[in-house]
């Protein structure tokens, strides 16, 4: 157990194949290796069954006092789901985020410790949403025109 008697925030992010994982070792390099950091990807040729399986036994060690931020890379596809129910069964507060990409899991690490879980929602929503543009690559010559 990481610290006694304390509750932890827990950020735990589930996806197809390798994404999950990639999106960890890409955290830690932006914001330091973490215990709180969860990852699990459903493999290629895996049941969900055994997703299910994997998924509990990595959050055997949340406690009833814990808190869990549970992020999946598509709202109805099979890592989420199965994620969310293995959570229910054990009657764990979670809260659940469908769509993650490295701004919204970087937010959540970085402020889900210093704010209530309903403001970091709309915090790493919004932040996630603003992420998201076109970028235009600015030619010089063009502006001589």
């Amino acid at each position: 157990q990481m610290k006694e008697g304390k509750k932890v925030k827990y950020l735990i992010m589930v996806s197809h194949g390798q994404f999950a994982e990639g999106l960890k070792d890409a955290l830690s390099m932006l914001a330091g290796q973490r215990e709180d950091v969860l990852a699990l990807g459903l493999q290629n040729g895996k049941s969900a069954d055994e997703f299910a399986e994997e998924f509990s036994n990595i959050i055997n060690p949340i406690c009833q006092d814990d808190e869990i931020i549970l992020l999946g890379d598509l709202i109805g596809g099979s890592p989420l789901t199965t994620a969310m129910n293995v959570v229910s069964e054990k009657g764990l507060h979670c809260t659940i985020i469908g769509g993650m990409n490295l701004p919204l899991a970087l937010t959540t690490v970085l402020m889900k410790d210093t704010m209530s879980t309903n403001d970091l929602v709309v915090q790493i929503l919004n932040e996630a949403t603003t992420a998201l543009r076109e970028l235009k690559i600015e030619n010089d010559e063009d502006e001589d025109i």
